[in-house]
């Protein structure tokens, strides 16, 4: 800022300039009155007045000229103070939102660190996003891949804070693109889009619309496990800060999933047979310690199949390990196939020994069952080393409460009933 030169002041020129003019008042008095002939001094003061004011005037010019030239620097001045004050303004609106942003994250990290499944983690994530990106106006899609395939397939779709249906479970041609060049993907005009075939850009087989999007690869490393996607009926609904801000959540979801998938997984290896897939004997007897509680609350009836490969040994000794490998997994794929009513449960119980868990089943509809599942194993054929051969299974039966009142007595019941089914010939079903 310019500082103030030092100059006459302006009331101190304006004083000598009135006291020439008092003088001049005065002598022209005098002269009028007392000589004539000081009118020539008169004149002269005259003169020297003139030049006062002339002398002054353009003081006077040159004063405003420099009043206005000043005005115009504080103008710029407080425009340049504006400009700031505009920019820290910018600059702390940004920074709150970031801090907000971070706090949602944080807030969202926290939800997702404690869920158990792959399929919670992913509920969460879709309704965080949806809340993010104004859920009224948008639709929340989140696609898993499938480990086979490398398929997605819809886990969850949100709109206004609700679940909805769509049709189309594999996605569209801007999920695919996502996938195959694992780079996020902003359309703001889905019809338009020089990057995609304009006559297949509108919406396929959903009766929602959806005019911009945006979508992100849900990535851990090089690895894929899906994509996270929101769509509008608006067009150009969407920014960069937008994509930027959804990739960020992205990355923050695809760790929480692949961390819910491994836990489910060491869960599975605890308590599921490596091979066949079956639950172990340790499972069954935890639900079995629930079950029948309940079963006795409701005055239901619940029934145990034990069940045993018959002759297996001779399979294991005539085409070997691997043989014998392939004939438990067969049967195991079979069982889970036969007792998929929900509540059932099927485990691998030792070796060649399975057991089924029935509960609300009685003693007559078990024996049914058990009978059907026999017949169809009867008559099944299984390949072992170009060879065609068949199995045999033999059942026992046993209920809760008519044949045992605790667990340990249920299952002794059961196997009981089993070795009555191998004594009378095998490939038979027997009851307690």
């Amino acid at each position: 800022m310019t500082q103030p030169q030092n100059k006459p002041s302006f009331n101190l020129r304006f004083l000598l300039v009135t006291a020439l003019l008092a003088l001049l008042a005065i002598l022209f008095i005098y002269a009028i009155h007392y000589d004539g002939a000081f009118f020539s001094v008169i004149l002269f003061s005259q003169l020297f007045v003139l030049a006062a004011l002339l002398y002054f005037r353009r003081y006077l010019e040159k004063e405003i000229t420099e009043i206005h030239l000043k005005k115009e620097e504080y103008l710029e001045e407080i425009n340049l103070l504006n400009l700031d004050l505009k920019k820290e303004e910018l600059t702390r609106k940004s920074l709150f939102q970031r801090v907000e942003a971070y706090a949602r994250l944080k807030s969202l990290a926290e939800k997702l660190s404690l869920c158990a499944t792959h399929l919670q983690a992913a509920e969460i994530l879709a309704d965080r996003v949806s809340e993010l990106f104004s859920g009224d106006r948008t639709t929340t899609l989140l696609y898993l891949s499938y480990p086979t395939t490398g398929d997605l397939g819809l886990v969850v779709a949100v709109k206004k804070g609700s679940r909805i249906q769509i049709l189309s479970k594999k996605g569209d041609m801007f999920d695919a693109w996502v996938v195959k060049n694992l780079k996020p993907l902003l359309i703001e005009s889905a019809r338009t889009d020089f990057r995609f075939d304009a006559e297949k850009n509108a919406p396929l087989k959903d009766d929602r619309e959806y005019a911009s999007l945006i979508a992100v690869p849900l990535m851990v490393g090089v690895k894929i496990l899906g994509v996270l996607r929101v769509d509008s009926p608006e067009e150009k609904y969407f920014s960069t800060d937008d994509l930027r801000f959804l990739s960020r959540i992205a990355d923050l979801g695809a760790v929480s999933l692949e961390s819910a998938q491994l836990y489910e997984h060491l869960q599975d290896l605890a308590i599921k047979d490596g091979l066949t897939g079956l639950y172990l004997r340790r499972y069954l007897w935890d639900r079995m310690s629930e079950e029948l509680p309940r079963q006795l609350r409701r005055k239901q009836e619940m029934s145990l199949l034990m069940m045993d490969l018959d002759h297996f040994k001779k399979y294991n000794d005539r085409f070997g390990h691997v043989a014998g490998d392939i004939v438990l997994r067969t049967l195991s794929d079979l069982l889970i196939k036969h007792f998929q009513q929900p509540g059932n449960i099927v485990c691998r119980y030792g070796g060649e020994e399975f057991a089924v868990m029935l509960p609300d089943c009685s003693k007559t509809q078990a024996q049914a069952l058990a009978e059907d599942f026999r017949a169809q194993i009867a008559q099944a054929e299984i390949v072992l080393r170009r060879e065609k051969t068949t199995i045999t299974v033999s059942i026992g039966i046993a209920s809760f409460p008519s044949d045992a009142q605790i667990k340990e007595e249920l299952v002794q019941k059961a196997d009981q009933a089993l070795y009555a089914a191998k004594q009378k010939g095998r490939n038979k079903v027997c009851l307690a």
